[in-house]
């Protein structure tokens, strides 16, 4: 009797050691998932080496990323273009093979650079405008700087009534609009109120080609702020890539068929007799 109350006895303390060992390895399984998922949910993501969010003051908000590697990336204003959309960098492809030496076939751009950039960069500096604004004029003049069908003139491509609003002279045989210097000031004055009213370089500049109201009724239509998820017009639609095309054939010359031609002259280097004579 006495042995057989032991060997229960030992069954039972080993049923309760067994149930106390799994009840021990199942809480050590438990705690480290815990562990684990603690670890990646409340860690600081980091991100992407060339996205950085930028947050911008003012009613628009949601905009893409800085460029940290401008010269990697193709971007407008410190603004990267969301390249890993197909519809974005179908245009910008589209964009660069518009202006590429095989389509152009010519350096007149590059020449063109050459003599207005001393002239707009300090400018646009001083006014607080973003430098990417000097190719502007090479893609709304190209290569010519005759007036528009529907009467815009000059480097800026001013209409009449909107070259007088901003202090140009535009009457009888005088028309500032053709003065490189008075006409940059005006278009830095007019720019700079198109940021002020949109918040966004990007946005100013499509504004600047197709005018305010337009681009403010589209934006309320399709209640979108969003410059590159925007359906606009052909001219408009495409505005922002030619520029950012402009940018790159005229930086890396030789990787779009140029030859090397454009060596801008440093403003440092130039008279104010200089900076006044050329018109």
């Amino acid at each position: 009797m006495t042995y057989l109350c032991n060997t229960f006895t030992n069954i039972d303390l080993m049923s309760y050691f067994k149930i106390i060992k799994e009840h021990l390895i199942t809480c050590s399984v438990v705690m480290l998932f815990f562990i684990f998922f603690a670890l990646n949910f409340f860690s600081p993501k980091t991100p992407k080496p060339h996205e950085v969010p930028v947050k911008f003051k003012g009613p628009f908000t949601t905009f893409l990323f800085k460029t940290i590697e401008p010269k990697e990336d193709y971007s407008f204003a410190d603004e990267a273009l969301p390249l890993h959309n197909a519809s974005v960098n179908r245009k910008m492809q589209l964009s660069l093979m518009k202006h590429n030496y095989r389509h152009v076939g010519s350096n007149i751009l590059h020449r063109k650079a050459e003599k207005i950039f001393p002239i707009i960069e300090p400018i646009l500096k001083a006014y607080g405008i973003p430098d990417d604004f000097k190719y502007i004029p090479l893609v709304e003049g190209g290569f010519s700087e005759g007036t528009s069908p529907k009467g815009a003139k000059g480097l800026w491509q001013f209409m009449p009534g909107t070259a007088r609003a901003y202090g140009l002279k535009v009457y009888g045989d005088i028309d500032e609009r053709k003065n490189i210097r008075k006409s940059t000031v005006a278009a830095c004055r007019y720019i700079k109120g198109l940021y002020e009213e949109f918040h966004s370089w990007t946005l100013a500049a499509a504004a600047y080609n197709n005018g305010s109201i337009k681009l403010m009724r589209a934006m309320d239509q399709q209640n979108e702020e969003n410059y590159f998820r925007m359906h606009l017009n052909r001219e408009t639609g495409v505005y922002i890539y030619n520029i950012v095309a402009m940018k790159a054939i005229i930086n890396q010359p030789d990787k779009y068929g140029f030859m090397k031609h454009y060596n801008p002259v440093k403003f440092s280097s130039l008279t104010s007799a200089d900076f006044l004579a050329v018109n």
